[in-house]
């Protein structure tokens, strides 16, 4: 909790800056000058997102850049006017809004939307999130998204509202009613996510993963059964248990996780791709499956700030715990070692954050 910010901000800042594949550095900075309309943001807590890892991994976008979108803080600085905000105020940040004038947006396809494209948050350099780092300039054309994060919440729940996000994005695209039945493959933070939200809907679940601690916490988070995806016997004992699956979630990068999914779910059922964000990584696929059976290969990518009201009620009543979640954070100067763990997850590790509020070698 904060109460109101007094004084004015510094002129520099630290800040842990990408500078190529797997180089993260931390770095001192000019604190970012807003502009008319922006917010200045003191950052508390940043997620780290598997999308972030990717493109800091695999080097898929030019340096320098500050990452980290699952971001929250306070309000320190408004550059005239405002009356939707006030300095002091504690905000859950969300760095893509669409235009909602486009042909995309008029599909609903708002990820696709040429201004959704575009970074609302920076801490320096181009845009891209921002989160690691001690402040974060919030632009315009991004405030719609914006959530007052409530006084008994916590920032780690505001940091949460955009991955939790992605994944109510990723429900809806399902054809679901209550009652029927949903593989979801891998149960890191994501899958966990939509193990959670798909049983809140009266959804069955079945869920899989390669950690046997994942598994027990699948059960805890909803699951009918959880069953280890490399076992023996383990499409057997799915069918089993579940004869006839609506649809599966694809919550891992596994070709053979999309092949074994479409093979096993019910005629007309629904495939969702949601880890497999790296191009150029192709598979193969039963086309008799999609066409004679009528099954759905479908994907879904990113977040819908259409749906930021129903995020936030659901992470703020906690009927969706996400602190429960959360189970390393590391301050801002150890970004590199929170990065690398989120990367190579051990038995013991879900959801990792940088949280500014912990000091230097306080953190897992």
């Amino acid at each position: 909790m904060t109460g109101p910010i007094k004084g004015t901000p510094p002129e520099t800042m630290k800040a842990v800056v990408y500078r190529g594949p797997d180089d993260l550095r931390l770095e001192t900075l000019p604190v970012p000058e807003i502009q008319p309309g922006e917010l200045l943001v003191k950052v508390a807590v940043c997620g780290v997102c598997p999308t972030d890892i990717k493109k800091i991994h695999y080097g898929t976008v030019p340096p320098p850049r500050v990452f980290g979108h699952e971001t929250a803080g306070t309000i320190v600085k408004i550059a005239g006017r405002s009356r939707n905000f006030r300095v002091g105020e504690r905000v859950a940040l969300h760095h893509h809004v669409p235009c909602l004038r486009c042909h995309f947006c008029w599909h609903g396809a708002y990820a696709q939307c040429a201004a959704y494209k575009r970074t609302g948050i920076t801490a320096g350099f181009d845009p891209a999130g921002g989160g690691y780092a001690q402040y974060v300039r919030v632009m315009p054309f991004v405030l719609p998204g914006v959530v007052k994060i409530p006084a008994r919440n916590t920032f780690l729940e505001g940091a949460m509202l955009e991955p939790v996000n992605t994944v109510l994005k990723a429900v809806k695209r399902l054809r679901l009613l209550r009652g029927d039945s949903v593989l979801v493959a891998g149960q890191g933070p994501i899958g966990l996510m939509f193990t959670k939200i798909l049983s809140l809907r009266g959804i069955h679940v079945a869920a899989t993963d390669l950690m046997g601690s994942r598994l027990k916490l699948a059960l805890e988070w909803g699951a009918g059964k959880a069953f280890r995806a490399d076992a023996k016997g383990f499409a057997r004992d799915l069918r089993a248990s579940f004869p006839c699956l609506d649809a599966a979630v694809i919550a891992v990068p596994s070709a053979a996780a999309v092949g074994q999914s479409i093979a096993i779910i019910r005629d007309s059922g629904q495939v969702l791709l949601f880890a497999h964000t790296r191009k150029g990584e192709p598979g193969a696929v039963d086309f008799a499956s999609i066409c004679l059976e009528e099954k759905d290969l479908i994907g879904s990518y990113s977040s819908d700030f259409t749906l930021q009201e129903e995020v936030a009620s659901l992470v703020f009543s906690r009927r969706l715990d996400m602190r429960k979640l959360v189970t390393h954070t590391f301050p801002l100067e150890e970004t590199a070692a929170a990065v690398a763990l989120a990367m190579n997850p051990t038995e013991d590790s879900l959801k990792v954050v940088v949280d500014q509020t912990v000091t230097a070698n306080n953190g897992c």
